[in-house]
């Protein structure tokens, strides 16, 4: 059994008529750990990353055990692109453009409530700044 992982902080995120809970990721040891070895994850949780400058960020999935969806945003919160992820699969899933965040949900999340390229997640206004 892996050691316990410490407490992220949690923020409230929203997407149209959606609340996301969502885990804070905005230092390198938290981006890097990312959603791995976990079984799985509630309906509307997910983990928000935050970079410390804008760029083609990409993701993986190495030792993360169930799919997901990652939306890249720009700095204003506005979704570039989607990509959907497979478990424990080494593929690199990239923005399409200069990104500043990356939400990941459960596979599916974002496709199955309509939302998509241009959606802008509130609340990432208040996130601290990515270190």
């Amino acid at each position: 059994m892996p050691a316990a992982r410490a407490e992220l902080p949690m923020v409230e995120l929203g997407a149209g008529m959606y609340r996301i809970e969502a885990e804070l990721a905005h230092t390198d040891p938290t981006r890097q750990l990312g959603l791995m070895n976990r079984k799985s994850m509630p309906l509307q949780h997910g983990m928000v990353f935050v970079f410390t400058q804008d760029a083609r960020h990409c993701m993986w999935m190495k030792n993360t055990l169930i799919p997901l969806s990652v939306a890249f945003m720009d700095r204003d919160g506005r979704i570039l692109n989607i990509a959907d992820m497979q478990p424990q699969s080494e593929e690199s899933h990239c923005a399409a453009a200069p990104a500043r965040f990356a939400l990941e949900m459960n596979a599916g999340w974002f496709a199955s409530r309509g939302l998509g390229a241009g959606t802008v997640i509130r609340g990432i206004d208040r996130l601290p700044a990515g270190r």
